[in-house]
């Protein structure tokens, strides 16, 4: 009978290009480094549309919930202008992270092109990068604005940064925390990974780890 890593080599052999969201994929999300940014979120809310905490926070969440990111959701009803909200949210303490060297030979190793695509900003991700001890190691690294500030999990939007990358959905795999953000790669025909610490059933999952580079290592070696 197979073992597990040569299944998973089996259904991974045919990918070139290994595309990696970035918060909560690739580090763990108990470093709490988003709850920086979701503190400047609100703020940004509280100073742009003048209402109290409570109210920018529950329009946080809502907008997140609704659109795929707040900012999404600012600049829908808002007409919020997207860079310096950026610029503002993503001014975080950095230190809170860690390079990950197993992870970084993990990545490195793997075949092909290894392209990061965030609904952050492409600055804000190389700043992660580099504090995982991951930069250099990318090929391409792709933010919401280069989908023209149109998130993730909409399709045009995937459908924009991989027509800007060169990527080949059927020859590619999605490494993902956030389930609905695999939907469309899924559809468009690419393997896709949930990176989470539980599973999710959703059909459009082909496979689960919570483990990121245990996964990777049974790739790059």
């Amino acid at each position: 009978m197979p073992s597990v890593a040569s299944m998973t080599i089996a259904k991974f052999d045919h990918v070139d290009t290994w595309v990696f969201d970035l918060d909560h994929t690739l580090y763990h999300p108990s470093v709490r480094l988003f709850d920086q940014i979701e503190v400047l979120m609100t703020q940004y809310i509280v100073d742009a549309l003048g209402v109290s905490q409570r109210q920018a926070n529950a329009l946080r969440a809502a907008y997140w919930r609704d659109h795929g990111t707040t900012l999404a959701g600012l600049m829908h009803h808002h007409d919020v202008d997207p860079d310096p909200y950026l610029i503002a949210v993503h001014d975080i303490d950095f230190s809170v992270l860690t390079p990950d060297p197993k992870l970084a030979h993990a990545v490195r190793n793997l075949p092909g092109r290894k392209i990061v695509y965030t609904n952050g900003s492409a600055d804000y991700a190389c700043k992660v990068l580099n504090a995982r001890g991951l930069n250099g190691i990318m090929d391409a690294v792709f933010g919401v604005e280069d989908a023209n500030y149109i998130p993730k999990p909409e399709k045009s939007a995937f459908e924009e940064v991989f027509l800007k990358a060169g990527v080949t959905p059927t020859a590619s795999v999605m490494f993902e925390d956030d389930v609905r953000n695999l939907k469309a790669p899924h559809a468009m025909g690419m393997r896709t990974v949930h990176v989470a610490d539980d599973a999710d059933p959703a059909p459009h999952i082909d496979r689960h780890t919570a483990d990121l580079t245990g996964f990777l290592s049974h790739l790059a070696d």
